[in-house]
């Protein structure tokens, strides 16, 4: 099947290689001269520009958009509209909120241009494990690209499961739990960590791949992470979200449903990010007040005029 695809970062030029390795016709755009040069030793034809990709194109034309979400994706979507013709395709396969789907879906439905959201799970191992796909959008499109997603993904990877904006939504609740268990993992990890028994961490994890009931593929990564370095001791303990879990939160709390283990996995990834937090130093200073308890200063750095 011929296909666009925009963006090739580190999960978009491995999908882009996946797709051309099973004999897909990809016409391949980014920014970066040099990424489309990769994407074209991989097997793809390059694209200078988007009107160009447009122009490679035959119609019906798709195009696969595996840019950041928000504002990157949104320029983008936009400018294809304005080169796409009535039953082109745009498939979402980053990380959009699912309003926004919903949104752009019925803005491009009035030139009739169909829109997909795919949500993507896979990272940088889904060029040979293959990627997970939740796939949104009108029954009769996402039929028809049916051969790039089951490419995409490993045998019983890829499902349809609704309208403009169930497939980021699925993917969204996805990500959410992901912050539940890594921050699991994380916990009992440290805990043993601090223990009076001198625990070989990455040998209970590379244990607890075999038989246990917690073992799972963020277990494998775990075990990886600690045979490379038993105390992570090369790592900053700086957590970023990529808004998933900020949306997921936000969703429970519209549809009163309770999310404890995510809500407290989302605030700790806040938490990660401070350095000498005011919450803490708050603390402090009330103790200090009602208790007379002594508290820790730091040092100010001050200039000679």
């Amino acid at each position: 099947m011929q296909l666009g695809f925009i963006g090739l970062g580190r999960m978009g030029l491995n999908m882009v290689t996946r797709l051309a390795r099973a004999g897909h016709q990809i016409v391949a755009y980014d920014r970066s001269a040099d990424a489309v040069s990769r994407a074209e030793s991989a097997g793809a034809r390059g694209a200078p520009s988007l009107d160009a990709l447009a122009a490679a194109l035959a119609p019906p034309r798709a195009v696969w958009v595996m840019v950041p979400a928000g504002e990157a994706t949104e320029s983008t979507v936009a400018a294809l509209a304005r080169l796409f013709s009535p039953d082109d395709v745009i498939v979402d396969g980053g990380n959009t909120n699912f309003h926004d789907d919903v949104r752009r879906a019925a803005a491009l439905a009035e030139r009739r241009i169909h829109y997909v959201d795919a949500g993507t799970s896979g990272g940088i191992w889904g060029l040979t494990e293959g990627y997970c796909l939740m796939v949104g959008g009108e029954p009769d499109v996402c039929k028809r690209l049916e051969p790039v997603f089951r490419t995409l993904a490993p045998e019983h990877g890829y499902l349809y499961v609704g309208p403009h904006g169930a497939g980021h939504y699925v993917k969204m609740i996805h990500n959410g739990i992901e912050y539940g268990l890594m921050q699991a993992y994380a916990e009992g990890f440290e805990l043993m960590h601090e223990s009076e028994y001198k625990i070989d961490l990455a040998a209970v994890a590379e244990l607890w791949r075999h038989g246990s009931v917690v073992r799972s593929w963020l277990l494998d990564l775990a075990a990886r992470a600690l045979a490379a370095d038993g105390d992570l001791s090369q790592i900053d303990a700086y957590v970023e979200d990529s808004g998933e879990g900020r949306w997921t939160v936000k969703e429970a709390i519209d549809r009163s449903v309770p999310l404890p283990a995510i809500s407290a996995a989302l605030f700790t990834r806040y938490a990660s990010r401070d350095d000498n937090p005011f919450a803490g130093r708050f603390l402090a200073a009330l103790r200090n007040q009602f208790g007379g308890h002594a508290v820790k200063t730091r040092a100010v750095e001050t200039h000679d005029a």
